[in-house]
């Protein structure tokens, strides 16, 4: 079975850092942002991206439809 390794991409500009992604996130890969979007928002972005696995949880359940999550097959 082939290594899967998954990257999300936040849209920051629509983010309201509501944090619902946070704790869906088992491998602790999200997290909040120090900066603030032009709203004034605390963004979600990935502050550990190695153990990213692409489960989509954060993406289901984001109301704002923020984040995007890819899936990547890695070489054996």
């Amino acid at each position: 079975m082939a290594k899967v390794r998954g990257a999300i991409v936040v849209n920051t500009q629509i983010c309201k850092g509501c944090e619902v992604c946070v704790p869906v996130c088992q491998e602790k890969v999200i997290g909040i942002s120090s900066d603030v979007n032009r709203k004034g928002y605390h963004y979600a972005y990935m502050k550990n991206p190695e153990a990213c696995n692409g489960c989509t949880n954060c993406a289901t359940v984001c109301p704002d439809r923020a984040i995007t999550v890819y899936r990547m097959k890695l070489a054996n």
